[in-house]
C-alpha cells in the first residue's frame, strides 16, 4: 500500500494570464484532478474558480489552504452525499485503510 504521507509537491498553475505556483500533497493534487475531469475543465480552470471564491471570502486563506478547504467540502461531502462514492477515491489515494 501506498502511503498518503508525503511531503507536498510543487507545481505551477495559471491564474488569470499569471503564472504562480501552488504546493500540495499527492493525495490533493489528485483529487483535484478527478474534479477537474469530472467537471470538464482544465485544472487551472478550477483553481482560478477556487481562487475567486477565496478571494470573495471575508478572511481569504492561502490558496493551497483554500483548495484543501475546498476540496473537503464540495468535492469529498458531494461524493459522500451522492451514494458513498468517497471509497474509491479513499482507496486510490491510500486512505482507504484509515477508517
Amino acid at each position: 500500500m501506498t502511503t498518503p504521507y508525503h511531503p507536498p509537491v510543487k507545481y505551477s498553475v495559471r491564474i488569470d494570464g499569471h503564472r504562480t505556483s501552488i504546493s500540495l500533497e499527492p493525495v490533493f493534487w489528485n483529487l483535484l484532478r478527478e474534479a477537474a475531469a469530472r467537471r470538464g475543465m482544465a485544472v487551472n480552470t478550477l483553481v482560478a474558480s477556487i481562487d475567486a471564491e477565496r478571494i470573495r471570502s471575508a478572511t481569504p486563506p492561502g490558496l493551497a489552504g483554500a483548495i484543501r478547504v475546498w476540496l473537503a467540502t464540495n468535492e469529498l461531502v458531494s461524493r459522500y452525499e451522492m451514494g458513498g462514492e468517497i471509497a474509491p477515491a479513499a482507496q486510490e489515494n491510500g486512505l482507504a485503510d484509515r477508517a
